[in-house]
């Protein structure tokens, strides 16, 4: 119901955490000794993710994406996630598909009819924010503040479809829209280099890793490389993610495929495109057979259903070659 000083709210679920409540958390679970952290992609799931989890993560299956996480997730049959979609591909329908998650809050919900009908037949409920709308409900989140203001979802239908409000600013009088902060049970964050008391690095484009770190419960954080923490100290402004955020570390050597590693390897297209095809449960289910139930692990999956030839083009795809050619 509206107030006197809300003109306008949506009316659906959203997840909310109080700010003192995550502080008292962070305070409480979160240890700043510098432990070893490195377990398998399996280790990590099943220690840090349970039924009913809100999962975030800041890249998608194009790019640098937590793909090998998302695939152990499927495998381990997580049930009832939520997942915070912003900028998301083919995690959503293989997570629907898989039956892991059954809502989802949409900045942008990935491209296939499978999820799109997914939708319709209402086997996962949506709340449909923008990509900057989720963005922000982050970084309220990571600065611990219930709320952040926005021009971001005025005079649109997301209104209606997300948990936005509309107040009066009081500054200029003039209609503002607040988001609420999001706080996820686990953030998924693919790296470049990370070692293995949890300090991590990313080169090149970021969206919102070290916010969605400082926002979430727990997170967990797969690798291209393992370095010495050595590393990190000689050169701590390279540093993107702190150790003491990370309560995982797991490499995964080409754990963003089928999408690209900037500067390791390239998307695989062909993959990508097998994955755009999916439009039936029998389609989806023989995907998610071939290639998540019938290996073991991220290890098994690259050697069995990708091979080293093909890994090796992609990074020769992604090596620039500097002058005329």
């Amino acid at each position: 119901m509206t107030n006197g000083r809300i003109r306008k709210e949506g009316d659906v679920e959203y997840r909310f955490t109080h700010p003192d409540d995550f502080r008292e958390h962070v305070r409480d679970r979160k240890g700043r000794a510098p432990v070893p952290k490195l377990v398998t992609a399996k280790e990590a799931v099943a220690a840090f993710v349970s039924d009913g989890d809100y999962i975030v993560y800041d890249f998608s299956s194009l790019t640098r994406g937590p793909q090998s996480l998302i695939r152990e997730v499927i495998r381990q049959r997580k049930k009832d996630l939520w997942i915070g979609a912003e900028f998301t591909l083919h995690e959503s329908p293989l997570l629907v598909g898989a039956g892991c998650a059954t809502r989802i809050d949409v900045g942008f919900l990935g491209y296939g009819n499978y999820i799109g009908q997914a939708v319709c037949d209402g086997r996962v409920r949506t709340y449909e924010w923008t990509n900057g709308g989720l963005a922000l409900r982050i970084l309220a989140g990571a600065r611990g503040v219930p709320f952040l203001p926005t021009r971001d979802l005025l005079g649109s239908d997301n209104m209606n479809v997300s948990a936005a409000k509309t107040i009066k600013d009081p500054y200029t009088g003039d209609p503002i829209c607040l988001v609420p902060a999001l706080n996820p049970d686990v953030a998924f964050l693919h790296v470049h280099q990370a070692d293995v008391l949890g300090n991590a690095r990313i080169f090149g484009t970021n969206l919102f890793a070290l916010e969605a770190a400082l926002a979430s419960f727990r997170v967990i954080v797969s690798a291209e490389e393992i370095v010495e923490s050595d590393e990190f100290r000689k050169d701590p402004m390279r540093t993107t993610v702190p150790y003491f955020l990370v309560d995982a570390v797991v490499h995964a050597p080409f754990g963003a495929y089928p999408g690209a590693m900037p500067a390791r390897y390239e998307i695989d297209l062909e993959h990508v495109d097998r994955l755009n095809a999916i439009r039936t449960e029998d389609q989806m289910g023989k995907y998610i057979e071939e290639n998540i139930d019938s290996v073991a692990d991220h290890e098994e999956f690259l050697d069995r259903r990708v091979g080293a030839k093909r890994m090796q083009e992609l990074r020769r795809r992604a090596t620039i070659i500097e002058g005329y050619r």
